[in-house]
């Protein structure tokens, strides 16, 4: 029996059916979930318009020293900042593994790694733009502040100039559907640390962590295992004088000295902080303390969007939507891309992009409502059984290739390459086998080789 909080209403839905034809489209962001689902429905005819905050594409693959008014990113009146880059940072993945299915990620620029820098990447994705003349589509400097169905059907978006507050400067316009590609690297999520109201430290989120100098002889707890928490525990320990990572997966059998670290220590979580700067580990280990980093991801935030409670973020769950995609009530004329997370991204959206594209244009066809729900209710129900967290629904790593598979074959596009299926895997096992050196090491030359001769067939 599936429970209350999983099962789904029907809504009396009140968009059209969708006719074989063009239709005018609003994609909010000009990151690469943006650019691609630009491409793709214009590449079905579509007329696009993308808003985007910046001042060019690249979403959260622009960097700035900039930080937020709140180090720790909860202020709701705090000046927002949209990256979350640190100096740094360099791709977990290889360039080969990551780029567009269409559109190899080969060296060209001055960074020719296999693991590129952000900059790199942000220049992959304004080549992207560019080259398929998506740059010419999007509205620079605009903020979209509601997005709302009126009761023909229609979407009303209202957008401004970013830099103006007041609501005689805002324009609103009617779309037929709009697509939500705001990325989900800005509203930082933060762990619950018993004490910590009286704990005299400093906290910070990584979202607005950018280079490791200001903890110069600090004593720091990471708490975290995720890439960035790798990363920026290493780029910290070159400046701290301690550096203590909080790991909720470990249980017992610490702390753990790092290996080629003298300063870096792995822990159990953090079981209470204390008036002193102490923060005691639930290990049994402590430390004075001066800076906590919460490495502890990001939430789904979509301020400006109003379905009347169709379309919710519970325990960042985005729901319903049936695939990941579309709110049954409401497709196809809202649909969202780029959820899924820990994945491959590029060829993701992509996908995802192609077939919202084409059910738009009425050459792809979705199931009923009440099939849609039924789906929604299955993935919840088995997330139940297996004791899953809501805040885990849209983490599809366990499954991201068999989606990716479904995906092409609803669009009848080829799907992703099995050398990049492959080199994902291995790239991940040698991951964990050299933590400090996987970027700059690898046994993969034979993928590597059926890479470059495919890329050779599209360049």
């Amino acid at each position: 029996m599936i429970t209350s909080s999983v099962t789904l209403r029907l809504v009396s839905s009140l968009v059209p059916t969708v006719p074989m034809s063009s239709h005018r489209i609003a994609v909010i962001g000009a990151g690469a979930a943006g650019l691609s689902a630009a491409r793709e429905l214009r590449r079905e005819g579509h007329g696009v318009v993308i808003f985007e905050r910046e001042s060019k594409v690249g979403g959260t693959w622009i960097y700035t020293p900039a930080v937020e008014s709140d180090p720790l990113g909860l202020d709701p009146a705090r000046t927002v900042v949209h990256s979350s880059l640190y100096d740094s940072l360099r791709t977990n993945l290889p360039r080969e593994c990551m780029g567009f299915l269409d559109y190899p990620f080969v060296a060209k620029g001055d960074d020719n790694r296999r693991f590129p820098g952000h900059r790199e990447v942000l220049r992959y994705l304004e080549d992207f733009a560019r080259d398929f003349e998506v740059d010419g589509m999007v509205r620079f400097g605009t903020e979209v502040v509601r997005v709302r169905m009126e009761g023909d059907g229609q979407w009303a978006v209202r957008w401004r100039r970013l830099g103006r507050d007041g609501d005689e400067d805002d324009k609103e316009e009617l779309y037929e559907g709009v697509v939500i590609c705001n990325g989900h690297y800005s509203e930082p999520r933060v762990a619950e640390i018993p004490g910590i109201e009286a704990w005299p430290g400093k906290q910070i989120h990584s979202h607005n962590y950018r280079v490791p100098d200001p903890f110069q002889s600090k004593v720091v707890v990471i708490i975290g295992s995720s890439a960035s928490a790798v990363d920026i525990s290493r780029d910290i320990a070159r400046f701290a004088e301690e550096v203590h990572i909080a790991d909720r997966s470990i249980t017992e059998g610490t702390p753990i000295k790092q290996p080629g670290y003298d300063n870096m220590w792995l822990h159990s979580m953090i079981e209470s902080t204390h008036e002193d700067g102490t923060v005691v580990f639930q290990d049994g280990s402590s430390a004075n303390v001066d800076v906590i980093m919460h490495c502890t991801g990001y939430k789904f935030h979509f301020p400006f969007l109003e379905t009347d409670g169709i379309v919710t973020v519970d325990d960042n769950r985005v729901g319903p939507l049936y695939k990941h995609v579309f709110p049954p009530s409401l497709a196809p004329w809202l649909s969202f891309v780029g959820l899924p997370w820990k994945v491959i991204p590029f060829p993701l959206v992509e996908l995802q992009s192609k077939w919202l594209a084409g059910i738009l244009s009425g050459r792809i066809a979705l199931p009923s409502q009440e099939e849609m729900i039924k789906d929604v209710e299955a993935l919840y129900l088995e997330m139940e059984i297996a004791r899953r967290p809501k805040r885990y629904t849209h983490d599809i790593s366990q499954y991201q290739f068999e989606y990716d598979y479904w995906l092409a074959s609803e669009c009848e596009h080829p799907g992703v390459e099995e050398w990049r299926k492959q080199m994902y895997v291995a790239n991940g096992k040698n991951k964990i086998a050299f933590p400090e050196s996987y970027r700059d090491k690898w046994e993969d030359e034979h993928l590597l080789a059926q890479a470059l001769q495919d890329f050779k067939k599209l360049l």
